[in-house]
């Protein structure tokens, strides 16, 4: 039977910042900081947490659905590492705000940044056992980033270095059903690979830490032995021709570039100027969307995938090869078909206009974020939000309402729908 993404949508905040103004006023080595190849990054503002963005990217996917569809939906998956509670899952925020069925499995899977893939993989099994024929599986992959620096203070700490421009925050939704219009699985085409390795973590709920480059030389080694695993899997799979595009998961688009031209040269031998020219073909069209919002966890790979069928040339059927890694480690190279109607369908959601309807942050307003974000942290038992800390950002140019958050009473978070 087919199985895959029925619906699909990206939600990238309502505020960004300019990275380039970033590593500047930070001073970073321009060499380094160009060779991340990002351009904006999405910052989450104080009334928004994973629970909103998570919402609003569900939410027109939830709309559109007619009420016999939407009592249809019994599971629920969250993915995230940026949980606001240590034992009470996401996913009841989300199924309470977007009021879905009782009848509904509710729960949440933390993985690094694999979280996205294991949950959509464990929606697409469950369709797949035909246990509810005809039931719809709704994945949300959602994460943040929210640094910190304390009053008075004019800089940050200086291990945040080239972590904070490509540190952002979104969501990406998934509808999962026998009704794959956006991205049709390939049954049983995938192969995973993983193993113990300290390469990043979070040892406390607003801390990262980790070894950047062994997490290059990690994630370089599971991209590879992924794909061979999926080559065992899959007869005659050619890592050149069998995929006719590419989406992977996007720390930096610098390191996806680097991971792209190591595959190239140990599979097919090819040279500096057929990498290239590879690169922007299959590769760069997955990249689009990951330089605009940056990373964002369990949804990046996700955030690849959408943004590869939205900017590819899918006049014909194509299938994308789609690699996830999440740190610590685990990762999965899988494949898809994607056709014209899968592209219009994603097509009508306008992704890449919200993204360009973002409130654009000055240096002094993303500064003062990161000062009153300790207010906001993991654990805040009592704060009323103050909504209205940028003006600007609340100004919704398409009308639609997005949940905010109002308010945190006795470690109960209290969210509205609100213009």
């Amino acid at each position: 039977m087919s199985v895959g993404i029925e619906a699909m949508n990206v939600f990238g905040g309502t505020a960004c910042l300019d990275v380039n103004a970033l590593a500047q006023r930070r001073k970073l080595d321009s060499a380094r900081f160009q060779a991340l190849l990002m351009s904006e990054k999405s910052v989450a503002l104080p009334y928004e947490d994973p629970v909103t963005f998570g919402a609003n990217a569900a939410r027109p996917i939830v709309d559109a659905l007619s009420e016999q569809e939407k009592s249809r939906i019994e599971m629920l998956i969250t993915c995230s590492e940026s949980g606001v509670d240590f034992g009470k899952s996401i996913s009841t925020y989300l199924h309470h705000y977007l009021g879905l069925s009782k009848n509904c499995r509710l729960f949440e899977i933390k993985q690094a940044c694999y979280s996205g893939t294991a949950g959509l993989q464990m929606a697409v099994n469950f369709i797949l056992s035909q246990v509810s024929p005809g039931a719809k599986a709704l994945v949300v992959a959602t994460d943040i980033s929210r640094y910190m620096i304390a009053d008075g203070d004019n800089e940050p700490a200086e291990e945040w270095s080239f972590a904070e421009p490509s540190a952002g925050a979104g969501a990406v939704a998934m509808l999962v059903s026998d009704r794959p219009q956006v991205f049709q699985i390939d049954v049983g085409a995938s192969g995973y690979y993983g193993y113990e390795v300290m390469d990043t973590c979070r040892p406390a709920p607003d801390l990262e830490a980790g070894n950047a480059d062994l997490s290059l030389l990690s994630y370089l080694d599971c991209c590879e032995n992924a794909f061979l695993e999926y080559k065992k899997r899959v007869h005659d799979v050619d890592y050149a021709r069998s995929f006719q595009y590419l989406s992977f998961h996007t720390p930096f688009g610098g390191m996806v570039k680097g991971a792209h031209r190591t595959m190239m040269r140990k599979m097919t031998g090819a040279k500096p100027a057929a990498i290239e020219e590879d690169f922007e073909q299959r590769v760069a069209p997955g990249l689009t969307y990951c330089r605009r919002v940056g990373n964002i966890m369990g949804a990046t790979a996700l955030l690849s995938l959408a943004s590869t069928i939205d900017h590819g040339d899918f006049r014909n059927p194509a299938r994308i090869g789609y690699f996830s890694y999440g740190s610590g480690c685990c990762s999965e190279f899988l494949s898809g078909i994607v056709r014209h109607e899968s592209q219009s369908t994603l097509k009508q959601l306008k992704i890449e206009q919200r993204l360009g309807e973002r409130h654009r942050l000055s240096m002094e307003e993303y500064d003062y974020l990161l000062r009153g974000n300790s207010q906001i942290k993991f654990g805040t038992r009592n704060v009323k939000v103050d909504d209205g800390a940028i003006p600007g950002a609340r100004r919704q140019k398409n009308g639609a309402k997005h949940l905010i958050l109002k308010e945190i009473k006795d470690f109960h978070r209290q969210y509205e729908w609100a213009s």
